[in-house]
């Protein structure tokens, strides 16, 4: 395991080598990955330092309300870029290609921000799990993968680029941040785009969102699980009232990790499941089935792309 204290001292060295003089913007989503390096950047280049959290129109509902709420403190930007991710996702099925198009719409955003405040670098919470699936083709993670081969930035700082998520909470307790982003699920950077198999459209952002949230509802408090979610995986036949519909079909991902590497599926009562199960079909009429993933990592992600 990591000694915190001493990656802490070490990592505030490397940030302010890295920096220099020059502001640095970075990307702030509210999960632990991101409020750590904020922390660490902070303590490092204080004044020099521009955290930017960028609504994709992909987050979780109530994610907005919640970093504003959370981040009141500093001065953070929030940019409303739901509309430019849509477009820039259109028509695009594939899962590589669509992490393809989030990771430049990120950058492409982040240098239009820097810009206004003439910073030159960039700093992101990529951890090493990330860089271990990115460059072994298991999948492109928006940040390291999927970022573009060109960019305005002439330095990308990634402070916690060597650690496991486990050692990143453990530095989150060192440098004392709040318990609920120490403890806080991990959510990908792509957000809900990586739970709809398929186009992305507002539809099914805007089911799958409401969908995600009872999962996290009934589950998180009561299982704390590594990562609980709903997932849009298609289209199926189904009755409601007394009419049959061609609606869509949800299925529950919750598994226990340690670093994310492997997962084990959370054993959840049938009972427990029926109700999620009828919750979702009750609250989203375009829902028409529920289903339960049993599949452990490998052979499965964690998540659907």
């Amino acid at each position: 395991m990591v000694n915190t204290e001493k990656f802490i001292q070490k990592s505030i060295a490397e940030i302010k080598a890295a920096a220099g003089d020059d502001k640095v913007v970075m990307a702030l989503s509210g999960g632990v990955d991101s409020s750590v390096c904020a922390a660490l950047a902070a303590r490092a280049i204080g004044d020099n330092l521009f955290p930017i959290y960028i609504d994709t129109g992909l987050m979780r509902k109530g994610e907005t309300e919640r970093i504003r709420t959370l981040f009141g403190n500093i001065h953070l930007q929030i940019v409303d870029a739901g509309d430019e991710f849509l477009v820039s996702l259109k028509g695009i099925d594939d899962p590589e290609a669509k992490r393809m198009a989030i990771g430049e719409r990120f950058i492409r955003v982040f240098e239009r921000e820097a810009k206004k405040v003439g910073a030159k670098c960039l700093l992101q919470g990529t951890i090493y799990p990330d860089r271990i699936e990115s460059e072994g083709g298991i999948k492109s993670h928006h940040n390291v993968g999927g970022m573009p081969l060109h960019m305005e930035f002439t330095k990308v700082i990634e402070p916690i680029r060597d650690l496991y998520k486990d050692e990143v909470r453990e530095v989150a307790g060192a440098l004392g941040l709040p318990k609920e982003i120490q403890h806080r699920m991990p959510f990908p950077g792509p957000g809900l785009a990586v739970r709809i198999i398929g186009e992305i459209t507002k539809e099914k952002v805007d089911i799958i969102r409401e969908a995600n949230w009872i999962v996290e509802d009934e589950l998180v408090e009561k299982y704390r699980p590594w990562q609980c979610f709903a997932a849009l995986i298609g289209l199926g036949t189904g009755v409601k009232g007394d009419n049959r519909i061609h609606g869509w079909i949800v299925a529950i991902r919750a598994v226990n990790s340690r670093d994310g590497m492997t997962a084990d599926p959370l054993d959840i009562p049938f009972e427990h499941l029926v109700r999620i199960g009828s919750r979702i079909t009750a609250d989203i009429p375009r829902v028409a089935r529920v289903v339960y993933d049993i599949t452990a990592k490998p052979p499965a992600t964690i998540e659907y792309e």
